[in-house]
């Protein structure tokens, strides 16, 4: 996992408020080979993209930036080259801008045929930071 290109502006986010808060933009690359997780019990993956940050307004704050269905019997072996995010990566203020630590995380549900539903983190995961300041192009 990687990122190609990070910038944040600052906007007001109108479904909640008027208030300006830090939007921010990256495009990813993910690689993974997942063919080793399926078996006669799993039906389908659900995977998710996480980004995983501190704000000074709150300790922990989780965004979810992409997700995946992979059926069994479908393409399990990911090569994303500069991929976008699928959601929005709202923070609920100005504490992107400068954040030095963003920790990008590939988690996955196992939906299986019968039993229980596992919650799983990938291994690896990736950290970048936001740019000092914010960008005005268009994206």
């Amino acid at each position: 996992m990687n990122t190609v290109k990070v910038v944040v502006k600052n906007v007001p986010d109108y479904s909640a408020s008027r208030e300006k808060n830090d939007l921010g933009f990256l495009t990813f690359d993910l690689q993974t080979d997942l063919t080793h997780l399926f078996n006669w019990n799993v039906k389908q993956l659900f995977l998710y993209l996480t980004a995983e940050y501190e704000t000074a307004n709150n300790k922990l704050n989780q965004v979810v930036l992409w997700d995946k269905i992979i059926l069994r019997g479908e393409n399990a072996i990911l090569d994303f080259k500069n991929m976008n995010t699928k959601y929005y990566f709202w923070d609920d203020g100005n504490g992107l801008r400068a954040n030095k630590n963003i920790t990008l995380t590939l988690s996955w549900n196992i939906i299986p045929n019968a039993g229980l539903l596992p919650n799983i983190f990938a291994h690896g995961q990736h950290s970048f930071k936001f740019p000092e300041e914010y960008t005005t192009s268009r994206m």
